[in-house]
């Protein structure tokens, strides 16, 4: 006995599988039925590692930051400073906004003193 399929239900089938195929294959299908090529390319993400290590940080409700001169590191993976890029700046100056005296209960580092190379760094004060 032969299984009878109409045909609607065959194309059905077929269009969603091609609909499928080209969604998966990074295809964009447009709203008037049109396919094109959907490639995102995205930049690496870039960090800085620093060869500093600031001698006391706070916590700033996302993550640890520290500053060395006029310049500010967050404690990134690998417990290792990193540079803050410009959105990590502007959240730490906005937190800094509503704790003034952040300084007076900042945290002194005696625990993350390594750079990204494995190097320890001394308090600027032991010297």
């Amino acid at each position: 006995m032969k299984a009878i399929v109409p045909n609607k239900m065959v194309f059905a089938l077929g269009s969603i599988a091609v609909l499928a195929s080209v969604l998966l294959a990074g295809c964009v299908v447009e709203p008037d039925g049109r396919i094109r090529a959907g490639i995102v390319v995205t930049a690496p993400a870039v960090t800085v590692e620093a060869d500093v290590v600031p001698d006391d940080y706070v916590w700033d409700g996302y993550e640890y930051v520290g500053v060395v001169g006029d310049q500010y590191y967050y404690l990134g993976p690998g417990n290792i400073w990193v540079v803050c890029d410009p959105v990590r700046v502007e959240r730490f100056h906005a937190w800094v906004g509503g704790h003034p005296d952040w300084h007076a209960h900042a945290i002194r580092n005696d625990r993350y003193r390594n750079d990204s190379h494995g190097h320890y760094h001394p308090r600027h004060d032991e010297h």
